[in-house]
C-alpha cells in the first residue's frame, strides 16, 4: 500500500493500531513509548549432501545430521555473538527432506526467522548464522545456500502519541487497567512500517489469560480469538478519535 502511494493519496496526520493479545486478562490494555515490538528477518538454509541407501551411511553424505546440527549450533548466535544487553531470538520452525524410510535425503530444507530491534543486530545475526551454515556444511563436505530477506520494521511508538491513546484506554478500561510502559514483545508488526513515515502509537489488547476463554497463544492450533474484547477496541478506537478530532 505504501508502495503505491498510501499516504501521498490520502494524507493522514496520525495513526493507531491494536492487537489481541493472549497472557493478559480481558479489560486491560497495554502500549509503551518508543519500540514496542520486534523487526522479523526470514531465512532459509538448504543443505545438499549425497543421498543414499540407509543401510549404507559411508558411502553418502547425509544432510539430515548435517542440517540437524545446523539447527542446534544456531542457538549458539544469540548466547554467544549478541551483546547480552540488545534482544534476539532465532527460531527454527520447519525442517524439510526428500528422503524416505530406507534411504538417506540429497536435500534438507530448514526455514525459521530472528527477531530484533537494532539495524546492526539484525546484520549480525545475518553473517553469524551463514558462517555457522558454511562452517558445519564445509566441515561435512555438504554444500548449502543460505537466503536471508527483511520482512518487517521494528513497531517505534511516537511519545507524544502514546499519551493519546493512554487517556482514551483509561476513559475506556480505567486508568488501573492501563499499563503504560509494558515491556517490549519479540513478535512483529507490519504497523511498523507505517510508524516510520506517519507519527502514531500501537497497543495490545488482552486477549485472556492463563485457562480463560482466549488465553491460548497466538498461532497454536487451539487459539481463539476472545469475542469479549471487541466492544473494548471498538470503544478505544472511537476514544482515541473522539480525542484528537474534537
Amino acid at each position: 500500500m505504501m508502495a503505491d502511494g498510501l499516504f501521498e493519496r490520502f494524507p493522514v496526520d496520525e495513526i493507531f493500531g491494536a492487537h489481541n493479545i493472549p497472557g493478559m486478562p480481558v479489560g486491560r490494555i497495554a502500549t509503551r513509548s518508543g519500540g514496542i515490538m520486534a523487526s522479523e528477518d526470514n531465512f532459509v538454509i538448504r543443505v545438499k549432501g549425497r543421498g543414499g541407501h540407509a543401510a549404507r551411511p559411508h558411502m553418502g553424505v547425509d544432510p539430515l545430521v548435517v542440517a540437524a546440527e545446523i539447527v542446534l549450533a544456531l542457538q549458539t548466535v544469540v548466547s554467544r555473538s549478541v551483546d547480552p544487553s540488545q534482544p534476539a531470538v532465532i527460531s527454527c520452525t520447519e525442517f524439510i527432506t526428500d528422503g524416505i524410510r530406507n534411504a538417506i535425503p540429497t536435500n534438507v530444507t530448514i526455514k525459521g526467522d530472528t527477531r530484533s530491534y537494532a539495524p546492526e543486530v539484525q546484520a549480525l545475526l545475518e553473517r553469524r548464522m551463514r558462517e555457522v551454515c558454511q562452517g558445519i556444511c564445509s566441515a561435512h563436505g555438504a554444500s548449502v545456500e543460505f537466503e536471508y530477506t527483511h520482512e518487517f520494521a521494528p513497531t517505534v511508538n511516537w511519545p507524544q502519541c502514546v499519551s493519546v491513546v493512554v487517556a482514551a484506554a483509561s476513559a475506556v478500561v480505567r486508568a488501573d487497567q492501563v499499563e503504560a510502559d509494558v515491556t517490549p514483545m519479540m513478535i512483529s508488526e507490519d504497523f511498523g512500517a507505517f510508524l516510520r513515515v506517519v507519527p502514531g502509537a500501537f497497543v495490545f489488547i488482552g486477549n485472556g489469560a492463563n485457562d480463560e476463554p482466549g488465553g491460548v497463544p497466538l498461532h497454536n492450533a487451539r487459539y481463539d480469538f476472545n469475542d469479549q474484547v471487541l466492544p473494548i477496541g471498538a470503544r478505544y478506537f472511537a476514544e482515541v478519535a473522539r480525542i484528537r478530532l474534537p
